[in-house]
């Protein structure tokens, strides 16, 4: 017989979910640390292709900012190295900014929907991010606040840099599930934050390892891609706009890459913190 908590319903409002629904796609139950590794995955792959269209889409719409900016700012700067250098530098940090804040939303409200076992397209993960935009902009305001700020801070010296990121790590995780509450009970950064370090409390370090984890294999994922465009510029030509746009292609790839598997990742821990604090996965029979 199937275990109760492989059956129960949706992380996300509590609900079960509905007949004919194909059931939620991560289990309803605690998780292991190799289950928070890997379940994210599993999330994507059940929404594979609104995720990938979706993030096409973000990623076509960037590239052509990117581009359009660099150009202008490179025709004012009368086609400066210098000039065009830093435009394409700073619309891409721009651009890879945007391109996270709707992806983080779009990829949640996806998950939650996928894990209740009724799963959504990309209009209505739109306007359920649309719905929870103000707490959103201003959690993803304060998360870029403050990655810069402890990352700057532990850059003085080369020897409190790991201690910054290890730091910085333990804030992440203390707000990890704040987006997932957001979409959930619909309330604004505030209140969302508090119940998310009521959720994590406990369990910060963990979390923290958990994000880390991912950051490492970010950072196995970006050496062979940001090589692609030195190895494409070989049939190409070296010219300077085939390299910028190679480049920043391959940047706002692992950028969205990154952010889709994070934000998956906060449902799955979302679920995980819900059932070990609140019993998600315990169903109580109906009084009759």
């Amino acid at each position: 017989m199937q275990p109760a908590s492989e059956r129960a319903g949706a992380a996300g409002a509590g609900d079960h979910p509905t007949s004919g629904s194909p059931g939620p796609t991560v289990p309803i139950r605690p998780l292991s640390f190799r289950e928070l590794l890997d379940e994210p995955f599993a999330l994507i792959q059940a929404n594979i292709v609104v995720l990938a269209c979706s993030t096409a889409v973000g990623l076509i719409v960037a590239e052509l900012i990117v581009v359009a900016v660099t150009a202008g700012l490179s025709q004012l700067t009368h086609g400066s190295d210098q000039g065009t250098r830093w435009a394409a530098i700073l619309s891409t940090a721009v651009c890879a900014w945007l391109l996270r804040f709707g992806l983080r939303g779009l990829t949640v409200a996806i998950g939650l929907a996928s894990v209740a076992g009724s799963p959504i397209g990309w209009r209505t993960a739109l306007r359920r991010t649309a719905a929870v935009g103000t707490p959103l902009l201003v959690f993803h305001l304060l998360f870029t606040l403050v990655g810069v700020s402890v990352l700057v801070l532990g850059s003085v010296l080369i020897i409190t840099f790991p201690f910054a990121l290890l730091w910085l790590g333990y804030l992440r995780a203390k707000r990890f599930v704040a987006v997932p509450v957001m979409f959930v009970d619909r309330v604004p950064h505030g209140p969302a934050v508090a119940r998310s370090k009521l959720l994590v409390a406990g369990a910060e370090w963990p979390t923290a390892g958990l994000w880390l984890c991912q950051r490492g294999l970010m950072v196995l994922l970006a050496v062979p891609l940001l090589g692609i465009p030195w190895y494409l510029s070989d049939f190409s030509g070296t010219h300077r706009w085939q390299v910028i746009v190679l480049t920043t292609s391959a940047v706002l790839l692992l950028v969205a890459f990154g952010e889709v598997v994070e934000a998956a990742t906060r449902v799955v821990s979302y679920v995980d913190r819900r059932c070990r604090r609140e019993g998600l996965d315990i169903r109580v029979p109906e009084a009759r």
